[in-house]
């Protein structure tokens, strides 16, 4: 498929990979500098936590897209295709609500964390709204590619 949520889910990706890329740089360097100096890059463990929460969240929806994730289908392999397609246009429906709730409560907290202020609690202090709004807009890229797989699940165009 293609369009605005196959390319928004690609670039999400991509940023999420960016991030982890740069997570594992920050690691390299921090332990040469620990090796080196016996001091490492300062808030390195706080920002490597919240650049790996930052990567998975970007790879979700891609991952939905693609339809990349788990599927355990040892169950209803003996059913007819149309049968196994309707349970995943059920199960990816399942899961665009899910993932659309925590959508929603993501852009709540991440407007609540920008209003209050709110800091990781290492030495660095780092503002947390942003990583918590990129969040709430993977989820909701990932709920759209759900219901576009869901939606195309039932038309049987899987």
């Amino acid at each position: 498929m293609s369009g605005g949520i196959a390319r928004a889910s690609r670039a999400l990706a991509l940023a999420g990979g960016a991030v982890l890329v740069a997570v594992a740089v920050l690691t390299l360097v921090s332990v040469l500098l620990r090796w080196l100096t016996s001091q490492p890059v300062r808030g390195d463990v706080e920002l490597v936590s919240l650049g790996a929460g930052v990567a998975v969240f970007g790879f979700f929806a891609h991952g939905t897209f693609a339809r990349a994730n788990i599927i355990v289908d040892s169950v209803t392999t003996w059913l007819p295709r149309r049968a196994n397609e309707l349970l995943d246009a059920f199960w990816s429906l399942a899961w665009a609500a899910t993932i659309a709730l925590l959508a929603w409560r993501g852009a709540v907290g991440a407007k609540e964390a920008l209003r209050d202020h709110s800091l990781t609690m290492g030495m660095l202090g780092v503002p947390i709204f942003w990583a918590v709004g990129f969040g709430a807009l993977c989820f909701a890229v990932t709920a759209l590619a759900a219901l576009l797989w869901a939606g195309r699940l039932l038309r049987g165009r899987a």
